[in-house]
C-alpha cells in the first residue's frame, strides 16, 4: 500500500517496525490498511480471536480490561509509532483487553492471517515482535513499580513531566485525554487525582479545564525527587501501624 512521507517516518520510528528492511516492511504493507477511528469506537474486544495488529499513527487509544465488579481496569494508552496486539497475533491466541480510541484516531492495521508465512521469509520481523513483546512488559514492571512504590501526586508529577516539551522553565501542557482516563492510566481515582492536583500547587502547577500550567518543569521534577524519599517510608506506616495494633492487643489481653 501507499503510505504519505509523514506515516511512513512514523513507521519508521515505531519501535516494532524501525529495525526491518525496507523489503520486509513492504511485505507487511501488503497485508495493512489505513483506518480511521472516532472517539469511543472499539478497535477489538477481550477474547476475540487477534487477527490483527495495529500501529497509532494519530491519537491516542487504551487498553483496558473489565474486571468482575465492572470496573474498568486501564492497562495502558498509547499513541503516535506505539504498537498494539502484535504479541497476541504472534503467538495466534485471542485478544486479553479490549482496544478503544480515546480521541479520533488514525491507525494503520495490518493483518495477522500472512504473519507466520512472513516471518518464515523475513526471520526479522519475528525479531521485531519479540523486541516489541519485552518493551511492553518493561512498561508494565514500570507500571507496577509506580504504583506500589511512588505516591499519587508522584505518579502525576512524572506524568506531566514526561509530556512537557522543556526540561525547565515555564511550559502548558494539552492534557491528551479526560480527566477519568487519567486518572485510570495512574492507578487512581479521579477524587485522588484532584488532590494531587491540588498537592502540586506549591510546586507550581495551575490546571485549567485541559490544560496544565507550569511555572517551571524543573521545580516539578524536584517535587518528585523528593516524594520519591519519602514514598517507601510512607508504604510501610500502614504495616508499622498494624502491627503495633496487633502487639497493643495482645498486651491487652
Amino acid at each position: 500500500m501507499e503510505l504519505a512521507t509523514e506515516d511512513r517516518a512514523i513507521l519508521r520510528q515505531a519501535p516494532l517496525l524501525s529495525g526491518l528492511t525496507d523489503s520486509a516492511l513492504a511485505g507487511l504493507l501488503e497485508d495493512a490498511w489505513l483506518h480511521r477511528r472516532d472517539r469511543g469506537d472499539v478497535l477489538f474486544h477481550q477474547g476475540e480471536p487477534a487477527t490483527a495488529f495495529f500501529v497509532v499513527l494519530e491519537g491516542w487509544v487504551k487498553l483496558y480490561r473489565m474486571a468482575a465488579s465492572g470496573d474498568e481496569a486501564v492497562v495502558g494508552v498509547f499513541t503516535r509509532g506505539d504498537s498494539l496486539g502484535e504479541a497476541v497475533c504472534f503467538s495466534g491466541n485471542a485478544y486479553p483487553v479490549n482496544a478503544e480510541a480515546v480521541t479520533p484516531c488514525r491507525l494503520l492495521m495490518i493483518s495477522a492471517r500472512n504473519i507466520a508465512d512472513r516471518i518464515r521469509r523475513s526471520p526479522e520481523i519475528g525479531l521485531a515482535m519479540l523486541a516489541s513483546t519485552s518493551q511492553h512488559l518493561h512498561m508494565l514492571v514500570r507500571q507496577i513499580e509506580e504504583l506500589k512504590a511512588h505516591t499519587g501526586a508522584q505518579r502525576v508529577a512524572e506524568f506531566l513531566i514526561a509530556l512537557a516539551p522543556v526540561s525547565s522553565g515555564p511550559c502548558t501542557i494539552a492534557l491528551p485525554y479526560e480527566k477519568a482516563l487519567i486518572a485510570g492510566r495512574l492507578g487512581m481515582k479521579p477524587e485522588s487525582l484532584s488532590r494531587a492536583f491540588q498537592r502540586l500547587r506549591p510546586a507550581g502547577l495551575r490546571i485549567e479545564q485541559d490544560r496544565a500550567h507550569l511555572a517551571d518543569v524543573r521545580r516539578l521534577l524536584q517535587f518528585a525527587n523528593r516524594e520519591q524519599t519519602l514514598a517507601p517510608e510512607c508504604a510501610r506506616l500502614p504495616a508499622c501501624s498494624a502491627r503495633m495494633a496487633k502487639r497493643a492487643l495482645s498486651q491487652a489481653g
